[in-house]
């Protein structure tokens, strides 16, 4: 039994691997019932923000087998998206994630095919792809299958292959061979800590969502408040900088999927013409991206704060 279950574990990841992912690691499904603890308390301490979703489904956020019926198993996967040319560094910023086609429906995507695989070699399980639009704490699976560590800025680091990466699970109901969780390689460092222009990082491994930069120009649907002016270093769709400070993505250059290449007008804009940028430039632009979450208003709304911010000589940069 137990060699079944290596062997399958093992067709499994290598199938995950020649579909594209750059890694693959399982868990086994159970209640995470420290992780339970510590999500009441951050919506008892209110920073999730206007995020009210993040109350919902508690039960299923905590325990797979409330997402698949008898879930045995939880398989992680993981797919890079650093981008090998990036936007000029004197223009508004969009986070590197958003640059190509939305993650959601490529992963889930490559997710069904890596289930067929199971369902045609293995067996005929019964299981769900999930791909961050659901109640799946994929950062926390993705640890628990060995994929990398809840580094100090809430993301998920891995040592071969930093943290610009999307992560995706498969929840079924067959027992596999688990991989053990990896060791915490933060160190000493708080650079990301430090960095953080609106101290949304509270402290190591904790996070005031409400002052983030990616949760205000995202999630938050009203006015971004005043007192962040000045503090947004040009970043008008989600932000990049506990990342871009962080040693772990000095190490390592995987490959970029094809569908996460940037529009090439997304790398040449400049500042006049993000701030002239037509509704239909933007539909064309972002047709297939995560951006278009914001939507143009948005888009629009956190343009004209940092121009406004620039114009009253508060502008960081």
């Amino acid at each position: 039994m137990e060699d079944e279950k290596k062997h399958n574990s093992e067709l499994i990841k290598s199938r995950a691997r020649s579909l594209g992912f750059l890694d693959c690691g399982i868990s086994k499904a159970e209640f995470l019932k420290d992780e339970a603890e510590q999500l009441k308390q951050w919506l008892a301490e209110d920073r999730h923000g206007d995020m009210q979703y993040m109350e919902n489904y508690f039960d299923k956020r905590t325990d797979p087998t409330q997402l698949v019926e008898n879930a045995k198993s939880v398989i992680s996967v993981i797919l890079n998206y650093y981008p090998e040319q990036k936007q000029r560094e004197d223009t508004y910023q969009v986070a590197k994630y958003a640059y190509g086609k939305d993650y959601h429906f490529i992963m889930k995507r490559m997710l069904k095919d890596l289930l067929q695989y199971i369902w045609e070699e293995i067996a005929e399980v019964n299981g769900r792809p999930f791909v961050d639009s659901a109640p799946v704490m994929d950062k926390v699976w993705a640890q628990k299958a060995g994929l990398g560590w809840i580094g100090k800025n809430t993301n998920l680091l891995s040592r071969e292959y930093g943290s610009y990466i999307f992560i995706g699970e498969l929840i079924i109901d067959l027992e596999l061979e688990y991989d053990e969780p990896v060791k915490d390689y933060c160190g000493d460092c708080r650079k990301c800590i430090d960095a953080c222009p609106t101290g949304a990082l509270t402290g190591p491994y904790r996070i005031d969502a409400s002052r983030c930069i990616s949760y205000l120009t995202i999630e938050n649907k009203k006015e971004i408040p005043e007192k962040f002016k000045g503090q947004y270093q040009d970043w008008i769709f989600g932000c990049d900088i506990c990342q871009d400070v962080c040693p772990w993505n000095l190490k390592s250059n995987p490959p970029v999927h094809e569908d996460f290449k940037p529009h090439p007008d997304l790398l040449s804009l400049s500042k006049p013409e993000w701030e002239k940028l037509s509704k239909a430039h933007f539909k064309e632009m972002f047709k297939k991206s995560a951006v278009k979450r914001a939507k143009y208003e948005g888009l629009k709304r956190n343009i004209r704060f940092l121009s406004d911010s620039a114009g009253k000589g508060n502008n960081s940069q």
